[in-house]
């Protein structure tokens, strides 16, 4: 495992694209409009014989005539001139490259790495989409959208997902300190960015999208190390049956045993989820409530359907709903009419205003033994949804870390889950989910506990070493 020159890699402060192109929907033309487009502050080149210039930038015949020795190299031509370009670019200076070309067949690939290995060139792919690192505005992939920028690290072995979750993402406001597609491994793995990421000040939490891993110790390694620092989330697909035949037929590799690796996860101090919307959920919940520890959840809705669906969640999954402190249930009788549920749930009954939303919610989060928060609303024909979250935005704002939202509905509470999101504050589609998500992060901290503890050693067996004095 090293990390040596993954700071190229990942945080280059210059980069050429070498087939980069203006032919419609071709690769290279595709990286190369990518990182133009970003905020990128480094110098970009480009390399290609056919071209003089490339959107009014100089296009550079052949690697040699480069000015500078980028620092990234991203490569866009078919397989047989990989290896070469990966010797010419070692002998410049450039120590990291994106092998995006897809194709290389084993004595390929064995080239590319024997023509990187004199010079210490690490390589990310081959047959990947790129990386991406949006705070620095780099957008070396041929993704469809750009990233926005947060602490959230998403590391796959699919490219695939890194476009479904950058869409999603999106669409939803949540940013990434960095998107890498793996592709097939041939230097850069999972081990690798694990490591590097275990240190990386930008970013707070990982997800991973896992097929299958060829070096365990490594991977193991990185791990452990990753998860003493930071939430790490896991989905492993190839679990059983076909899917297990698809994996292997994607990567090239076999899945192992998925118990083993079940419970190397476990002991690691990470946390797998087994779909792709627990993945999403993952995402939605590390990136705006990931700070939460709290034990217990105190369920606020202004209906008795949705507090009894949530109430039956937590049971389900072992969620402990908080009772009432003497102070608070006080402060609620003031605030909420005589038919309130005087329990957890707290329902403070349909015909809420906005201001009856604000006193409860205020008098829970100032008890700081009601844990965390699940904020649910279906809409009604009282109050706007929206007037209801504007009302809220203040004090979500400032405690976004023990709140969770669940707008029941769809057009009618858009509006209102834009203005949380706009908060910070995370968001479900139903109170199962929101439930599930605080039952995530339960687990998470339980195997980070886990991992944490020291194995007893066995003493009735030890005799001390004596020497004379």
């Amino acid at each position: 495992m090293s990390v040596r020159h993954l700071d190229r890699l990942l945080e280059p402060t210059s980069v050429c694209v070498i087939g980069a192109s203006d032919r419609a929907g071709s690769v290279g033309a595709t990286v190369w409009r990518n990182l133009r487009a970003g905020a990128f502050a480094g110098a970009i080149h480009a390399v290609n014989p056919r071209h003089a210039t490339l959107d009014g930038v100089a296009c550079h015949a052949a690697v040699a005539d480069l000015p500078t020795a980028p620092d990234l190299a991203v490569i866009c031509t078919p397989p047989g001139t990989v290896a070469g370009l990966i010797e010419q670019l070692g002998r410049l200076g450039t120590r990291a490259a994106i092998v995006m070309t897809a194709g290389l067949d084993s004595a390929e690939k064995q080239a590319v790495l024997d023509a990187a290995r004199p010079h210490l060139l690490r390589i990310l792919g081959p047959n990947c989409i790129g990386l991406l690192t949006p705070r620095l505005g780099l957008n070396a992939s041929f993704a469809h959208t750009d990233a926005l920028a947060g602490d959230l690290a998403f590391i796959s072995q699919s490219g695939a997902l890194v476009t479904a979750v950058l869409d999603w993402a999106r669409a939803r406001r949540i940013g990434f300190s960095t998107l890498v597609s793996l592709g097939e491994r041939a230097d850069v793995d999972f081990g690798d960015i694990l490591d590097h990421l275990a240190s990386d000040e930008h970013t707070r939490s990982i997800l991973l999208y896992i097929e299958s891993i060829e070096s365990p110790r490594k991977f193991m390694s990185a791990a452990r190390a990753a998860a003493r620092n930071k939430p790490v989330i896991v989905v492993k697909a190839g679990r059983a049956g076909k899917g297990v035949k698809a994996e292997a037929s994607h990567t090239g590799a076999l899945a192992g045993s998925d118990i083993v690796f079940d419970a190397a996860i476990r002991r690691a101090g990470m946390l797998r989820v087994d779909t792709l919307q627990d993945l999403f959920m993952a995402a939605e919940t590390l990136a705006r409530f990931g700070g939460n520890r709290d034990d217990t959840l105190t369920i606020m809705t202004n209906g008795g359907g949705g507090g009894v669906m949530a109430a039956d969640a937590a049971a389900l999954a072992g969620v402990t709903l908080g009772d009432l402190s003497e102070a608070t249930r006080a402060r609620l009788d003031a605030a909420l009419p005589p038919t309130w549920s005087h329990a957890n749930p707290v329902d403070i009954i349909g015909d809420a205003p906005a201001h009856r939303y604000v006193d409860t919610l205020q008098a829970l989060l100032d008890d700081r033994a009601s844990g965390a928060v699940l904020f649910l609303h279906a809409p009604t024909a009282i109050v706007r949804s929206d007037e209801v979250a504007r009302a809220c935005a203040p004090l979500v704002r400032e405690a976004r870390d023990r709140v969770m939202a669940c707008w029941l509905g769809d057009a009618a509470v858009a509006e209102a889950r834009s203005v949380f999101a706009e908060a910070g504050v995370a968001d479900y589609e139903t109170p199962e989910e929101a439930v599930r998500a605080f039952a995530m992060l339960g687990t998470y901290s339980a195997h980070h506990r886990v991992r944490n503890q020291i194995q007893p050693q066995p003493v009735d067996k030890f005799r001390p070493k004596r020497t004379n004095c």
